[in-house]
């Protein structure tokens, strides 16, 4: 056992309480990684020099996609927690699906809800549907960043037990009495900070002009940093330890990095947004 713990800061998992309503964290995470994805997406829409001109999708679009987008996170994590995490509670209690105060959302999922939601509302309004991944994910990092946030505040999703080389390590207070990780802050740094500024620092040298870049590219870091840090966290009791010590969240992970890498390749060798656009021919 570490000689050396950090005594788990313990919140109310109710940030706000007026009368009989009551605002958790959890709620708050996701309230606020929506808001501030949306803010930072239409700043990302208004800078023309990061297009090469003006942005494909137009302000008024970003703010009719955000209602899209937030079902498809919901309804995506929802499910996916359900098919990928706990089946067999749910086909037992089938009510419970409906009932999200209890927690119990899949990244993995939220992300096909997203797909979903991407796809769907570019047929709808004709916008092209790489343009708006990309901007979709740029913006992604920031909520997993407060999501993970709030699994530490819940006192959730904890670590592995952790040996003396961790003078960090925390007891909490649902994980019984053995200091572990504080995995959640790992993600948070991982999925949040580091791949929010590798998406910046594309943005900035130009990758919008590459249709589909930045969201290969978040696919394939985020599981990457997805696999990095289930080595630190300790998987969900239902499910234990898979095949050779894998866990969900890794095998879930590996299909993301693969196809983050496909379309990567397939955006690098395509023309740049303003070469694809074919210019316009003057009057004769």
């Amino acid at each position: 056992m570490p000689f050396l713990t950090i005594a788990f800061p313990v919140f109310d998992p109710i940030a706000i309480a007026i009368g009989p309503i009551a605002i958790r964290w959890y709620a708050l995470a996701y309230i606020g990684g929506i808001v501030l994805g949306w803010l930072y997406a239409r700043a990302l829409l208004k800078n023309d020099r990061l297009w090469g001109g003006p942005a494909p999708i137009t302000l008024v679009q970003m703010d009719d996609f955000i209602l899209w987008v937030t079902l498809g996170i919901i309804l995506g994590g929802r499910t996916g927690y359900v098919l990928f995490y706990n089946l067999p509670f749910f086909i037992q209690h089938p009510a419970e699906i409906f009932e999200l105060w209890k927690g119990g959302m899949s990244f993995h999922g939220g992300f096909l809800g997203c797909v979903a939601a991407v796809i769907l509302f570019c047929l709808k309004n004709n916008l092209p549907i790489l343009s708006l991944g990309d901007i979709t994910t740029a913006v992604g990092p920031i909520g997993l960043f407060l999501g993970r946030l709030a699994n530490f505040i819940n006192s959730e999703l904890w670590g592995r037990p952790a040996d003396s080389s961790v003078p960090w390590a925390m007891v909490f207070p649902n994980g019984g009495p053995l200091p572990r990780h504080p995995s959640q802050l790992y993600e948070a740094t991982l999925e949040g900070i580091v791949l929010f500024a590798i998406l910046f620092a594309m943005i900035r040298m130009g990758a919008l002009k590459r249709p589909g870049l930045i969201l290969g590219s978040f696919i394939a870091i985020y599981g990457v940093a997805r696999i990095i840090g289930e080595f630190f966290r300790e998987p969900d009791p239902q499910l234990g330890f898979l095949w050779g010590g894998l866990t969900m969240g890794m095998l879930l992970s590996v299909p993301m990095i693969i196809a983050g890498a496909i379309i990567i390749v397939v955006a690098w060798r395509r023309k740049t947004l303003r070469q694809a656009t074919p210019p316009l021919q003057g009057m004769s």
